[in-house]
């Protein structure tokens, strides 16, 4: 085999598999922030609501984990316009990662509200503070902290599914790094710079989340 190592193409195209990187960080980003809303108001209505209210977190929590992304994202771009719901590629994958990453931080800021210990919460009763107020004033900022390096490997998580997207044809990295393959044919050059952005890239978050925690001390 004589193949010849020729990294002409991706140089090429390093601002095309840059933006493309940018992109995927700015949907994981995105997906994480509404996917972390959805995961708090779940798990607190898991654990503070009633019954039909766990029912209903349980209910999409079981089904949204027991579903494949690729196959959220397959129907959430081509089944849901048929009943009018439609919106651009790149926003349509946003919320598939939003809503996908909120059934997985539910049950993280689930754990992480009920290791709280049961006394703050009864400290907070005896202060005047409403069980709505405890909730958002105590439990919240103590269980955010707690659920911080399971939510930083969702991210992590995320950004690598993003290269999924390519399958609706979103430009992320994945896209670009397999457009400029089929322009140029350097198979080994392209998908090898690709995974070394991946790799770099998350290592950099990683390396980033470490530094956060550290910053806030665990409860």
């Amino acid at each position: 085999m004589n193949y010849t190592l020729n990294f002409g193409a991706v140089i090429r195209g390093l601002d095309d598999l840059l933006a493309g990187l940018l992109l995927g960080l700015e949907m994981g980003l995105a997906g994480l922030a509404v996917g972390s809303v959805i995961g708090i108001v779940a798990a607190l209505a898991a654990v503070y609501g009633g019954r039909p209210a766990r029912i209903l977190v349980g209910a999409y929590v079981g089904l949204i984990r027991n579903i494949p992304i690729l196959v959220l994202a397959l129907f959430a771009f081509f089944a849901l316009p048929g009943i009018g719901i439609r919106f651009s590629n790149v926003v349509t994958f946003a919320a598939v990662l939003a809503i996908y990453a909120g059934a997985y931080l539910t049950e993280s800021f689930r754990a992480a509200i009920l290791v709280i210990p049961r006394g703050i919460t009864e400290a907070a009763a005896s202060i005047g503070l409403t069980r709505t107020g405890t909730a958002i004033w105590i439990i919240l900022p103590i269980a955010l902290r707690n659920a911080l390096p399971s939510v930083g490997n969702n991210f992590i998580s995320l950004f690598k599914d993003t290269s999924i997207a390519a399958v609706i044809a979103v430009p992320e990295l994945t896209f670009q790094a397999r457009k400029i393959n089929n322009e140029s044919f350097r198979v080994i050059e392209v998908w090898l710079v690709a995974s070394l952005i991946y790799v770099a890239t998350c290592a950099l978050i990683a390396a980033a989340l470490r530094g956060l925690e550290r910053l806030f001390p665990k409860f």
